[in-house]
């Protein structure tokens, strides 16, 4: 009850500024229609208005700060128009409409699975050879290394356009930015969790004669399932951005980037936010999916505390 009570209490406060926040953000804009409405507004300039600042505004205009969390298109909407664009975009529409959240947020989930599948398939047969060969070791991780230092943004256009130019169109080319931003930290922590037996746990198979297939299969493969999730946890959630990138320089139609950047051409910040938000539920979702896999997985293997 603690800790449900403590976590209510940061939400809470969480929403209670971001009211707050909605009040200077929007103060120029409300007073922009009221005065059109035929309110009075102070000052009556409206160029002596956009030299003020927000907090003298509201001192001189507080009947305007209730507008300030209803505005159609506002610079940050209030939590409830947030909540209730997600109601009416998930529960009020059908599935299968071009406007229900859930529709698009399937075509962004079903490139993210599999850029997801690709980048965790790579990143294990990497870490996998890293950790047996020093030549791996010493070129392909530096290599792993250099190429997250290139920002995605200036990157996606640039795989997207080869693909294309190839006739590779569809799902694939946002499942590539997908796997080129899961790989990585499944290649890093499998790398760890490779590594993470000690001298004497080795010494001790070596004296069994083991193998070093069967040192992989049963000494390191079974250390590295903690360093594994871990990085998986990370892994899902970078490719479901992935995918978001790689809807944008597409002009995509569906998906939860088509629904950002359509939102972003229009003015449409309620719609905006209520992708974002739509994004971060589904990476939750899918973070929490992997934690219960984990548990069920480490039990299995007797790893879980």
């Amino acid at each position: 009850m603690k800790s449900i009570l403590a976590v209510l209490t940061v939400i809470a406060v969480i929403i209670a500024l971001w009211y707050a926040a909605c009040v200077p953000m929007n103060i120029k804009g409300v007073l922009v229609e009221a005065e059109r409405a035929g309110a009075e507004v102070q000052p009556p300039s409206a160029k002596v208005r956009r030299d003020m600042g927000e907090i003298g505004l509201i001192i001189d205009n507080s009947f305007a700060i209730p507008a300030t969390w209803e505005q159609a298109r506002p610079r940050l909407p209030a939590p409830h128009q947030v909540a209730t664009e997600l109601w009416n975009t998930t529960v009020g529409k059908k599935i299968t409409s071009k406007r229900s959240l859930i529709y698009h947020g399937w075509v962004t989930l079903s490139a993210t699975l599999l850029g997801f599948a690709i980048g965790t398939g790579l990143g294990i047969l990497l870490a996998v050879g890293i950790v047996h060969s020093r030549v791996m070791d010493m070129s392909v991780m530096p290599w792993a290394i250099v190429s997250q230092t290139i920002p995605i943004i200036a990157l996606a256009p640039m795989i997207i356009v080869v693909l294309y130019s190839v006739g590779v169109q569809g799902i694939i080319p946002k499942a590539v930015i997908s796997a080129y931003l899961s790989f990585f930290p499944v290649v890093v922590g499998m790398v760890k969790g490779l590594r993470s037996p000690d001298h004497m746990q080795l010494d001790l198979l070596r004296t069994y004669s083991a193998s070093q297939s069967q040192g992989f299969w049963k000494l390191r493969l079974p250390a590295s399932m903690p360093y594994l999730f871990a990085s998986l946890k990370i892994g899902i959630a970078a490719s479901l951005v992935g995918a978001i990138v790689g809807e944008l320089p597409t002009g995509a139609v569906a998906g939860l980037g088509a629904r950002l950047l359509a939102g972003s051409y229009y003015g449409q910040t309620v719609q905006i936010w209520s992708a974002l938000f739509a994004a971060a539920i589904l990476a939750a979702c899918l973070v929490a999916l992997l934690g219960l896999i984990e548990r069920m997985v480490l039990k299995r293997m007797g790893i879980a505390s």
